[in-house]
């Protein structure tokens, strides 16, 4: 989090916890899109955060599937 958010480590422990929270997010996703495994593992988790289901691409698939 000190590189992403170019602080040291006394500003960066001055900061009030929401906003800590915050960039420590920021800065863990930044990293993480750095990478294939990073980006691939980013879309699973969102991919696992979803509760509505993508009923767009269930047509899609199965208008696939119907086709083969």
């Amino acid at each position: 989090m000190s590189d992403y958010m170019n602080l040291d480590f006394i500003e960066i422990q001055n900061l009030d916890i929401d906003i800590y929270l915050y960039f420590m997010r920021e800065a863990f996703i930044y990293e993480q899109m750095k990478t294939e495994e990073g980006r691939e593992y980013l879309e699973n988790c969102w991919r696992i955060k979803q509760t509505k289901p993508d009923r767009k691409a269930i047509r899609e698939k199965l208008k696939k599937r119907g086709d083969s």
